[in-house]
């Protein structure tokens, strides 16, 4: 088997692995646990348990030190086990893909918790195993709304504006488009015109283009006076509840992803799909005269320049 498929079969651990960061995290993991449910959504299922398997690993932050051996600063394996059963135990469902969303979306509340593999498989609906696989993150869970108990998930529109889309007289128009959508906005540029300094550098770049990228940003702040420049996931947050339009500067959050953007961050589009992804954007908008990153997990709109 080539590569991909032996990692396309392998235990979620040996995939949780293949897409560690440069700087891995911590994992715990529950191998081959087995329960029985009712479960299915054909009328042959309904009403007779059968056995489902749970392989799950969890990728956590780091542990505070020292531990002092106190399983209160760690995330329990216990934790994993009580979110099955707590997700079986609510509702008689028809879907593995809906289970392993639950069980991730439940498990992904622990604090300790950054980023989720969830494989469950049915034994005996034949001669093999037959499941699904999710993998789910933190950062792409969509901010809500409300309480704990009902709220609202809040999916924004990301929107990207080239340096020629900042500049032209339609950029006020452009913007009463983006806001009478009713979604959150959220605005994110590019470098400047003109360059920026070359360290040949790898680290000093990175940091140098993303000061750019905010430089840029304080440009289009400077045009209307709905682009208000934010650097935080709590700025962006509390914007998205209170329906306020904002322009990403990308600095902290970016040099604090523990899954950071991929490539340079001078490739502004990359950027702004990273930030759709990461804040469970219903698409990502493109104005201007740029090309549209491949492998999206997010629709992407090409706006006329």
């Amino acid at each position: 088997m080539t590569s991909d498929t032996s990692l396309a079969f392998a235990h979620p651990e040996e995939r949780a692995l293949a897409s560690a960061p440069a700087d891995p995290r911590d994992r715990i993991s529950l191998r081959d646990h087995i329960v029985e449910a009712d479960i299915g959504a054909f009328q042959q299922e309904r009403g007779h348990v059968q056995r489902l398997r749970f392989n799950v690993v969890v990728e956590v932050r780091p542990a505070p030190a020292p531990l002092d051996d106190d399983v209160d600063r760690i995330l329990s394996y216990d934790r994993l086990t009580e979110a099955i059963a707590a997700e079986l135990a609510a509702e008689r469902l028809n879907l593995l893909e809906t289970l392993a969303e639950r069980v991730a979306e439940r498990i992904l509340a622990e604090p300790q918790a950054m980023r989720v593999f969830v494989r469950i498989e049915k034994l005996d609906r034949g001669p093999g195993a037959l499941g699904v696989e999710i993998v789910r993150a933190r950062a792409s869970q969509p901010v809500r709304l409300g309480d704990e108990t009902g709220a609202e998930a809040l999916h924004p529109v990301v929107a990207y504006l080239s340096n020629a889309a900042i500049a032209a007289s339609d950029l006020a128009a452009r913007l009463d488009v983006l806001q009478a959508a009713g979604a959150p906005v959220i605005l994110t540029v590019g470098l400047p015109e003109g360059g920026v300094p070359q360290t040949g550098q790898r680290p000093t770049q990175r940091r140098i283009d993303l000061l750019a990228i905010e430089q840029n940003a304080w440009v289009l702040a400077s045009r209307d006076p709905r682009c208000v420049v934010v650097a935080t996931r709590t700025e962006i947050d509390w914007a998205m509840k209170h329906g306020q339009m904002v322009v990403w500067a990308p600095s902290k959050i970016v040099l604090d992803a523990v899954d950071g953007p991929k490539g340079a961050v001078g490739d502004a589009v990359a950027l702004a799909l990273w930030l759709a992804e990461q804040m469970a954007a219903t698409q990502l908008e493109l104005h201007g005269d740029v090309s549209a990153p491949a492998g999206s997990r997010v629709p992407v709109t090409r706006v006329d320049p």
